[in-house]
Parts: structure tokens; C-alpha cells; sequence
């Protein structure tokens, strides 16, 4: 009796989950068309943002990224009027709790025109800050993290402390961040040449990584 009492109870718990499967199943199925837009609409946001004055974009198949720390995941060239003025780059490299996804527009004439943060898992409060738009890196000048970077040619160094301000206790994200935005600039700089970039090591970046953790 106990043994047919456990495969009962056995068989009932089996059909709650093969039901339970079947309905996320439909659930999962009716969701990713809404999810998949949602994302669309977001990357057409994110590229209108760093090129404002764009009227179309175009994916771009074929580009290098100089820093193997450094993976372009997608890139876009910014059409105006027929002529390609720029071009945005998605990136992924590690940061401190996990890999930190940015959007980086690079003008033709070589200029960074903005940084957008996409994704991320770093500490709140702290390397958090690098996609905040209320933590000032220069309160006076109403300047974010994030917001530092555009204008800066793709020849500057990047080199945080140096060049770019840190976030306070967060140096991992804010090399990170700054390793991606040379990466995408040396990269565009060396697709609309027609040559492959010349290899960087981020060097200047990650000479004082290890000078602060982020917690």
C-alpha cells in the first residue's frame, strides 16, 4: 500500500510539473515577441542618443576590437543624408562583479560622442554609479561618469585618474568602462581607414586598478 501510495503521489507531483512546463512554455512563447521589441526599441534609442542628428543606421558585419579584454558584440554606422558621419559600437568586458555592457558613438572625425551603459552587475552604490545619471564625477559642472567621455578624441589615452575620473571606491568599473570606450575608438578609427587597429594592452588603464576595490 505505501508503495503504491508513493507512486501515486509520484505520478500527481509529475503531471503538476509537465503542466507547470507547458504553461511557462506558453507563457515564455508569448512573451519574447514583446521582450524582442521592447529591445529593438531600446537599441533604436540608444543609437538616436549618441547620434542625434542620424536619419538612419546601418549594422555593420565586419570590425576589430584592438583589446582582446574588449569583445564588439554588435556596431551600427550613422547615416545622415547618405554620408556616414559616425558609427556606435555594443561592447562587453569584465568588470567587477561580472561583465559590463556599454554603447559607445564614435564620430568620423574621430571624437567620442557619447557613452551609454547598458548592463551591468557591479556593486550598488558603488561601481552602480558608472550608469547613474545623479552621481556627478563633477558636481559643478553637473558631470557624470559616464557623460566625461564624450568629446574626447580617440587618440587620448583614457587612463583613469589621468584622464578620465574615477568613481569614488570603484576603480574596477570605471577601467572597465574606460578600456571599452578606447577600444571602440581605436576600432572605428581603424574601420572607416580600411586597416586593421594596432593592438592595445590598455596599459595606462590597468596600471592602477589594484590601487582600490570597489568594496
Amino acid at each position: 500500500m505505501k508503495i503504491l501510495s508513493m507512486l501515486k503521489l509520484g505520478l500527481i507531483l509529475a503531471l503538476f510539473a509537465a503542466a507547470a512546463c507547458v504553461m511557462l512554455a506558453f507563457v515564455y512563447s508569448g512573451t519574447l515577441p514583446v521582450i524582442e521589441q521592447r529591445k529593438v526599441a531600446d537599441l533604436n534609442a540608444s543609437l538616436k542618443e549618441l547620434f542625434p542628428n542620424a536619419d538612419d543606421f546601418n549594422l555593420i558585419e565586419e570590425i576589430t576590437s584592438p583589446d582582446s579584454a574588449v569583445a564588439i558584440e554588435s556596431a551600427y554606422a550613422a547615416v545622415k543624408n547618405g554620408e556616414t558621419i559616425g558609427a556606435a559600437l555594443s561592447l562587453s568586458r569584465a568588470s567587477y562583479s561580472g561583465p559590463i555592457k556599454t554603447m559607445v558613438g564614435v564620430s568620423a572625425d574621430g571624437f567620442i560622442t557619447g557613452v551609454k551603459i547598458m548592463e551591468h552587475s557591479d556593486t550598488p552604490g558603488l561601481g552602480a554609479n558608472a550608469a547613474s545619471p545623479k552621481y556627478f564625477v563633477d558636481r559643478a559642472k553637473g558631470l557624470t561618469f559616464y557623460g566625461q567621455f564624450a568629446g574626447k578624441s580617440v587618440n587620448d589615452r583614457f587612463a583613469v585618474k589621468d584622464d578620465v575620473i574615477a568613481i569614488t571606491a570603484s576603480t574596477i568599473t570605471s577601467v572597465a568602462v574606460s578600456a571599452s570606450v578606447k577600444a571602440a575608438g581605436l576600432a572605428v578609427q581603424a574601420w572607416f581607414a580600411g586597416v586593421e587597429p594596432d593592438a592595445v594592452t590598455s596599459a595606462s588603464t590597468h596600471a592602477k586598478a589594484g590601487e582600490e576595490g570597489e568594496e
